[in-house]
């Protein structure tokens, strides 16, 4: 793991009074090999239960609903009947915005945050502090849209 990353998670679950055991520490380190990704909870099952077969695929259901609560997930629904989970950046003030193919089911990023100026008109108009926003567009990729 990480140590930068491994230690934040770490204290996270202990400043919020959960023990950092051995199962939760699996699952966090196939988040962390799992950076950048979308994986759902039966991926990260199959994953954990490579180096630790003796883990339950309840204890991961459970584990990422316990992340997602304390905020060092983001629980994702691309509509495709799986949520799908990635890990929070500790310096991330806001979601990125996914690009989801309707055709092939592909998932892209924009890091970009492409909402400031909207967030600050809805703050003008309407006295309402946006503190984070989810966008996904959906469309086709350009490897669909070539075919």
């Amino acid at each position: 793991m990480n140590t930068g990353d491994d230690g934040f998670l770490k204290e996270k679950l202990k400043e919020c009074g959960y023990k950092f055991t051995g199962q939760r520490a699996a699952i966090l380190e196939t988040m962390l090999q799992c950076s950048g990704q979308h994986v759902s909870t039966e991926e990260i099952f199959n994953i954990v239960k490579l180096k630790h077969p003796e883990i339950g695929l309840a204890t991961v259901y459970r584990t990422m609903i316990l992340l997602d609560k304390l905020g060092l997930v983001h629980k994702l629904d691309f509509d495709d009947g799986f949520s799908r989970y990635e890990l929070v950046k500790p310096n991330e003030d806001h979601t990125h915005h996914h690009l989801i193919c309707s055709s092939c089911g592909s998932v892209s990023e924009v890091e970009e945050d492409l909402l400031d100026s909207l967030e600050e008109e809805i703050l003008k108009k309407n006295g309402f502090l946006v503190k984070d926003h989810r966008v996904q567009f959906y469309g086709l990729c350009s490897k669909c849209r070539n075919e």
